[in-house]
């Protein structure tokens, strides 16, 4: 079931967010993300419009949206591939007629699923934070 999130989410999803970043991402330092977690907690999910994949009773994956900006979607790591991910997107896309993201070029298995779903590449760019390359893609 998706749903909007409320406050007693907000611990899960910052448990789906680290689990799928670090794995997602293992060409950014995992400490990296650990540092972030205050921002995601504190600026990022009360500045954004987010939505939480509800699996027998437990918040598995989220997204989130900032105007027509696809900000966030995560899924736990060990249930990715099983169709929660195309659910969460499709969901986001019924609230939006258009949508753009960002995601880093070095990840591939996004970058696939996103192109099967309809996005192409429109930009490339460096992550600030990072120093990686970054794709932005939009549908």
């Amino acid at each position: 079931m998706i749903r909007e999130y409320t406050d007693a989410d907000i611990e899960s999803i910052l448990k789906v967010w680290l689990a799928a970043s670090v794995e997602a991402h293992d060409f950014v330092e995992p400490m990296f993300w650990h540092q972030k977690l205050d921002d995601m907690r504190e600026q990022y999910l009360p500045n954004s419009e987010t939505y939480v994949f509800e699996q027998a009773g437990r918040v598995v994956g989220f997204y989130s949206l900032v105007d027509k900006q696809l900000a966030a979607l995560f899924v736990e790591p060990q249930l990715q591939g099983g169709g929660i991910g195309m659910s969460l997107l499709l969901d986001a896309r019924r609230k939006r007629d258009a949508l753009s993201l960002s995601v880093y070029k070095d990840n591939c298995r996004a970058i696939g699923f996103y192109h099967r779903c309809g996005f192409t590449i429109v930009d490339e760019s460096t992550d600030p934070h990072t120093g990686h390359l970054q794709l932005t893609m939009s549908s």
